[in-house]
């Protein structure tokens, strides 16, 4: 059985909102990777989303440092974990819902989204879903849902880079990159 919590997060009326995005840590995020977080988030990051597979918890309290952390299990975090497998991201504006994010771990086959994720997407109208496991850094959008996947800021996979995400969430729309945690600089394929 899934385990799902319901976040909100409050657009500000002044800015956007900021929101870091990083997964895959298992247990050892890369030391560059906070520092990153900060200097992305200069005026204001109002939340880290971890797409899973964090190892050591206590890499949620240090990501917490930087700002306030949501989090979902990954398939290496077992299932006595206190986090949940689903969380459905309200993103208020004035009282009312104005975006719905999915954040999950295992969320892809390819480019494609799994049916069961696009079924829980659209269950909850979900416009875009966050995940983690590949390590792949990913922007795509499947069956008219965006799909971010920030890649890893945990130790190296193969040859993929270290890499972390950022979404800016304003009235007039969202935007979303990937960082490189060894450089500091945005990552392009």
């Amino acid at each position: 059985m899934l385990t799902r919590r319901t976040k909100r997060l409050t657009l500000p009326h002044d800015r956007p909102l900021l929101v870091g995005v990083v997964a895959d840590t298992h247990g050892r995020p890369h030391p560059n990777a906070t520092q990153v977080l900060r200097a992305e988030g200069a005026a204001q990051l109002d939340a880290i989303l971890h797409g899973g597979d964090v190892g050591d918890l206590a890499v949620l309290d240090a990501l917490a440092e930087v700002a306030p952390v949501i989090a979902v299990r990954g398939n290496i975090d077992g299932a006595e974990s206190a986090l949940p497998d689903l969380v459905e991201l309200e993103i208020d504006d004035d009282g009312a819902t104005a975006l719905r994010i999915l954040l999950t771990h295992i969320a892809v086959y390819g480019p494609k989204l799994r049916a069961e994720v696009v079924r829980e997407a659209q269950r909850i109208d979900a416009s875009i879903v966050v995940c983690g496991h590949s390590h792949v850094p990913f922007l795509g959008r499947d069956r008219g849902i965006t799909t971010f996947n920030p890649g890893s800021i945990g130790p190296r996979r193969f040859k993929l880079p270290i890499t972390l995400g950022m979404m800016r969430i304003a009235r007039d729309g969202v935007s979303l990159w990937h960082i490189d945690c060894e450089t500091g600089q945005r990552w392009r394929p």
